[in-house]
């Protein structure tokens, strides 16, 4: 195992606070005298169906710490899922049934295996507790805090203090950091990793910890990941995200796309290129952001899809975008051969090809001049037009919706 000065350069790479500050040093040190691994934990309620990049940022670390020898313990919130964490949120989040919350931990699992090895991961679903959990255990954990103690949370003083009237704080929600830090008693965490907005719900842990006799985790949280706008956290209901499990063609086109003040915290956080070299490339960015931002891409493909997926997703994205050609795997679209035996009219199309779910929204992207077919990229803005179909046409919407047509 590496000394303990040597985990600490790697570990606080990135890092936003711990708490309290000298905590990981002293578990770090208690680790090497006992030969004791950590017990690291990391939470993650399957609340849809995607793990973005964002998702990624505690993920690695977690990743790191396996790395370095101590035992990685993943918590798939089956039971907090079914509240909605709070934290970082001005409303209540919707509730997901039971059902909802099971489809998506096995397709969470399944993208998560992407990044870390969970043949050494402690996987556990903390409805194994919470599910024999009786009303007067539940009465027992909501005593060892107070509702003074929970509205001190600033999502929830700002939801309190709202005008012209306060937005609604349903109890259930303040649950929430109570069974995440009681998930911490039960798997006897030595230190959990959490988004900068989670550090309350961190910090309940180490008072319920203490409260069991236990010895109190090491609260390491990290920065939010900003999505694809440059301004707010990536999100799957903001759809400004990368998933993982996405191809590389649309994880490199992604990522092309944010904006260039995103390109030291992206290299930070989603690789492991050492800080100096980020900072040469930050560097050069100023005057070369396109170069900075296909290495960037390189290196997120090269983690999820193999060391040559990205130059061929790049070389892809160069013919599609910078030579103005179409990609080499386009994708096709059925249309029966009886329906293409007079012209169709170029709103019916786009919307059969699916870059439309409306006549309207069809009108208004031709009339702005978006539509093009066959290999002369002849533009139609006229949207009464109509177009002679033929097996293997070319349609394009912009430069990202390409499709081509195939007769059945």
């Amino acid at each position: 195992m590496k000394s303990v000065d040597d985990q600490l350069e790697l570990l606080l790479r990135g890092v936003d606070q711990v708490e309290p500050g000298d905590g990981l040093r002293k578990k770090l040190e208690y680790s090497l005298k006992a030969g004791k691994p950590l017990r690291v934990k990391y939470g993650i309620d399957p609340t849809g169906i995607d793990v973005h990049l964002g998702h990624t940022v505690p993920l690695r670390k977690l990743k790191l710490f396996q790395e370095l020898g101590h035992q990685a313990v993943l918590i798939i919130g089956n039971y907090t899922a079914l509240v909605g964490d709070p934290s970082g949120r001005d409303q209540t989040r919707a509730r997901l049934t039971p059902e909802q919350v099971e489809r998506n931990a096995q397709d969470y699992l399944k993208q998560i295996s992407r990044i870390i090895d969970l043949s050494k991961t402690e996987v556990r679903f903390n409805g194994e507790w919470f599910g024999k959990m009786s009303f007067l255990g539940v009465l027992s954990l909501t005593s060892k805090i107070t509702v003074q103690r929970m509205l001190e949370r600033d999502d929830f003083s700002k939801r309190f203090h709202s005008r012209p009237e306060s937005v609604p704080i349903y109890l259930h929600e303040c649950l929430y950091p109570l069974m995440q830090g009681h998930d911490s008693v039960e798997i006897k965490a030595d230190i959990e990793l959490g988004g900068s907005e989670q550090l309350f719900n961190l910090m309940m842990g180490r008072r319920l910890q203490e409260a069991d006799g236990q010895p109190p985790q090491v609260c390491v949280t990290l920065p939010i990941l900003r999505g694809l706008d440059g301004t707010r956290r990536m999100g799957k209901s903001l759809g400004n995200y990368v998933g993982v499990g996405e191809s590389a063609e649309q994880q490199f086109g992604k990522t092309m796309s944010i904006p260039d003040d995103l390109l030291k915290e992206w290299y930070t956080l989603l690789t492991d290129r050492p800080l100096t070299e980020i900072e040469e490339l930050t560097v050069a960015a100023k005057t070369h952001p396109m170069a900075a931002k296909k290495q960037l891409a390189r290196d997120i493909l090269g983690f999820y899809h193999g060391p040559d997926a990205g130059t061929q997703a790049q070389s892809n994205w160069e013919t599609q975008f910078s030579a103005k050609k179409d990609p080499e795997n386009i994708r096709e679209v059925a249309i029966p051969a009886a329906d293409a035996a007079v012209p169709m009219g170029v709103v019916k199309l786009l919307v059969a090809a699916g870059f439309c779910k409306s006549n309207n929204e069809a009108r208004n992207k031709v009339t702005e001049g978006a539509v093009s077919v066959g290999p002369d990229r002849v533009k139609i803005t006229d949207w009464k037009a109509t177009v002679p179909l033929e097996d293997g046409l070319v349609v394009r919407l912009g430069s990202k919706n390409i499709a081509k047509i195939r007769l059945t």
